[in-house]
């Protein structure tokens, strides 16, 4: 089973140790969550082939893993000791609200609240034998 919470783990390390300035770090977590995110990618995508309900996670999911790939792409032509190019700083973020998307609309979707008419209990009737002695135990 694809985790989607490996790979946003993952890229919230490196969004945090980005903005610490700590480029390598940066760029060796997103390798490592190609991999973890394209695993999430390919179980949604699959959940979807079987006829499954997860369209949003199967595009999100798909959508963050190409903002992954593009993120190291970007960091590892930028120079050596250079600052990080925007572009490879937005991926990460975009790739952060591709993952967030998700919830977003499971909060926001409305509840269903389904009526149902409360049963009412039947009273058996009791056999003929039985209220005669009910009668004569009460007087």
């Amino acid at each position: 089973m694809g985790s989607r919470l490996l790979p946003l783990g993952l890229v919230t390390v490196a969004f945090a140790a980005g903005a610490l300035g700590l480029g390598g770090l940066v760029l060796w977590l997103g390798l490592v969550a190609i991999p973890a995110a394209a695993a999430a990618s390919f179980v949604a995508v699959s959940d979807l082939l079987e006829g499954k309900t997860t369209l949003l996670r199967a595009a999100t999911s798909s959508l963050a893993l190409g903002f992954i790939v593009l993120d190291c792409a970007v960091r590892s032509n930028a120079a050596i000791g250079a600052a990080a190019p925007r572009l490879a700083t937005r991926a990460l973020l975009a790739t952060l609200f591709a993952y967030a998307v998700p919830t977003v609309a499971w909060v926001l979707e409305p509840v269903k609240v389904t009526r149902t008419k409360p049963e009412r209990r039947r009273r058996r009737p009791r056999p003929v034998g039985e209220t005669a002695e009910i009668l004569e135990e009460a007087a």
